[in-house]
């Protein structure tokens, strides 16, 4: 059976990267968020609800089975060995969701993943092409300042610290995206799609 092309779209925190795929959707393209999804399925996904609640313990989860994310949060932020943790038993549950929205979107030319961690957690091996949205440290800074107020100056450049740099993922993306403010992004944009849907 065909299968769509599957397109890749990952940046840092503020890099506009949940912008570019609104774009996509704008002209048809079905997009799977993988990071509002892991959200989903960390309290509808019975595999990976018994294994967050073995692993970290039934405090996980409040009484009405949504989960309890200043419990988890305060298990994880601090701890890197424990957030890798519970990445490992998310991203494997998040992979097999994709596959079958992939299958389900069988029919389309192409479709796009939107991931935050999408070379961390080694998805991208899965993806046929992938691109980066890049923009400058400052902008990325004002831009979550903009979006979250409560976010301090110094958390959001913590966070940018803590995320594998452009360059790294510039390296390994087969396009890169320029939302830096100085250059139109629904061109670049449109320019992808015309050679996606060309099948390149």
């Amino acid at each position: 059976m065909k299968r769509p092309l599957q397109v890749g779209i990952t940046g840092g925190i503020g890099s506009g990267k949940s912008l570019i795929c609104r774009i996509f959707q704008c002209l048809g393209i079905s997009v799977y968020d993988a990071d509002s999804r892991a959200k989903s399925l960390m309290t509808t996904d019975g595999i990976l609800i018994s294994q967050i609640r073995q692993e970290f313990g039934d405090l996980s989860y409040h009484a009405d089975g949504s989960l309890n994310r200043k419990y988890l949060g305060e298990r994880v932020f601090n701890n890197p060995q424990q957030l890798q943790t519970l990445n490992k038993l998310v991203h494997p549950r998040v992979g097999e969701d994709y596959r079958q929205w992939v299958e389900a979107n069988g029919r389309e030319t192409y479709v796009i993943k939107e991931a935050a961690l999408l070379f961390e957690a080694g998805s991208d091996k899965a993806l046929d092409k992938i691109i980066v949205v890049c923009a400058p440290d400052d902008i990325k800074v004002s831009r979550v300042m903009k979006r979250d107020p409560h976010r301090s100056e110094a958390d959001v450049r913590a966070i940018i610290q803590n995320q594998m740099p452009d360059e790294e993922k510039r390296k390994q993306a087969n396009y890169v995206i320029f939302n830096d403010d100085s250059q139109l992004v629904i061109p670049q944009v449109l320019l992808l799609h015309q050679q996606f849907l060309s099948g390149n």
